[in-house]
């Protein structure tokens, strides 16, 4: 630990610098020419273009994941209204119905959904295969993202 010098005679407070810090250059350094100065400046400002492509990058994936999750969110209420037989003329049914159909709509024959009490109540398979393929399609895109930034 390095303690402050002996304050100078003049009375004034001491001007402490913590070591590598001080308020001159070290006289036994040597210094960097103007050309590795240059070079040293121009790497700085490469780590720092990197770095902002990166943060960019960052914003937009978490953009897409929290995306996704809502979409997930929206599906998943879809499935919980028809497997409990939610009056479908209801204003909250019928927004989460809207909002969801055209994610539903590519996948709405490819499996009969088998129902339950007189078909009131309906286990929608389809709507569980829509909710799995988008989410490997998310991972199928963070995989993607992952192989060209070498994260």
């Amino acid at each position: 630990m390095a303690y402050p010098p002996d304050p100078p005679p003049s009375g004034q407070p001491p001007q402490y610098h913590p070591p590598g810090q001080g308020a001159e250059p070290d006289p036994w350094k040597p210094q960097p020419t103007p050309a590795q100065e240059r070079q040293r400046l121009a790497q700085e400002a490469a780590i720092q273009a990197k770095a902002e492509k990166l943060t960019l990058l960052d914003k937009f994936v978490r953009g897409v994941i929290y995306l996704v999750g809502a979409l997930e969110v929206l599906l998943s209420l879809r499935f919980l209204l028809r497997l409990t037989a939610a009056n479908p003329d209801n204003t909250f049914a019928n927004v989460i119905y809207g909002l969801s159909q055209p994610f539903v709509d590519p996948f709405s024959t490819l499996f009969v959904s088998p129902t339950f009490n007189g078909s009131a109540n309906i286990f929608d398979v389809n709507l569980l295969v829509a909710m799995a393929a988008y989410l490997a399609l998310l991972s199928l895109f963070l995989g993607l993202i992952h192989v060209f930034t070498n994260r």
